[in-house]
């Protein structure tokens, strides 16, 4: 048997061990959706500490601040779903602008929590009001900016076209866990801003 044969015969029996791409996606979308079950246990015990540790009561927060920064988290959700969508098409330029958009907005929604309300009267330090608020906003902010890494390098891949109508998991896997983040800060926004009596 030739060089190349063997070359070949080799090369064909890698590709019969690869899955297919629907398998392996349906594969990514299994393991992300067990992350995200995961990430329930983590968020829920913060919500618990919260409601255990202040009861009926909240510090006090700049509403504003707090209405600002949920509408733009949410509003950069509905850029998201109309990033996805525009992959799901094949349309790389209303992907990147969209995307864009919301990487725009994220960036905004770190910006008020982190920039502006982490800059008020209320310190890491004032007890377990001081210690919840930072907890809590702080791993919420480190989930978003991981999301935000995750646009950036999707709109650098797609840039690129490395992605297309048939095969952009990328995109959805980063879609999936924005819109997951975003779902836990309309939890989190009651519960931190809303619920109990100002203290």
């Amino acid at each position: 048997m030739s060089a190349t044969t063997t070359d070949t015969v080799q090369a064909h029996d890698h590709e019969s061990h690869e899955p297919p791409y629907a398998e392996q996606t349906k594969r990514n979308r299994m393991g992300l959706w067990l992350f995200f079950f995961s990430e329930i246990f983590l968020f829920g015990a913060l919500l618990a500490a919260r409601f255990y540790l202040w009861g009926n009561t909240r510090p006090e927060l700049d509403q504003t601040i707090g209405v600002i920064t949920t509408s733009v988290l949410l509003l950069s959700s509905f850029f998201m779903v109309r990033a996805e969508t525009a992959m799901t098409f094949g349309d790389r330029r209303g992907f990147l602008i969209n995307g864009s958009l919301t990487f725009i907005l994220g960036l905004a929604f770190l910006i008020g929590v982190v920039g502006i309300e982490w800059q008020g009267h209320l310190q890491p330090d004032d007890g377990v009001y001081g210690g919840i608020f930072f907890l809590m906003t702080g791993l919420h902010a480190l989930h978003v900016l991981s999301g935000i890494i995750l646009i950036l390098i999707n709109l650098n891949l797609a840039r690129k076209g490395h992605y297309s109508a048939e095969r952009h998991w990328g995109v959805e896997g980063m879609a999936l866990y924005w819109h997951y983040v975003d779902v836990v800060w309309v939890f989190f926004y009651p519960a931190l801003y809303l619920i109990g009596t100002p203290v």
